[in-house]
């Protein structure tokens, strides 16, 4: 994950599940062609798979990718290490 809008993109996938791609690009912040080229490295990588309705593209995590499962446990341990310590509790 050595780019950071590739970053974004995957957190943004990974919060939600599924989306197309204004979605992405919208919670992203990411210009249009960024973001797709993103979801496609994603997709080549096994971390999303992607559906094509005519010309809609709808992307989706790949749960059952052990990648994925070490990236969501990283990303829930990662935003708890940033609570306050009475959150935690």
């Amino acid at each position: 994950m050595s780019s950071y809008g590739r970053t974004k993109v995957l957190t943004v996938m990974m919060d939600a599940g599924e989306l197309n791609i204004s979605e992405v690009t919208r919670r992203a912040g990411l210009s249009h062609s960024s973001t797709a080229r993103h979801l496609e490295y994603l997709v080549r990588s096994g971390l999303l798979t992607e559906k094509r309705f005519n010309r809609i593209r709808i992307f989706r995590v790949e749960r059952a990718s052990p990648i994925v499962a070490a990236l969501e446990r990283f990303l829930q341990d990662w935003k708890t290490a940033g609570e306050p310590a009475f959150a935690q509790a």
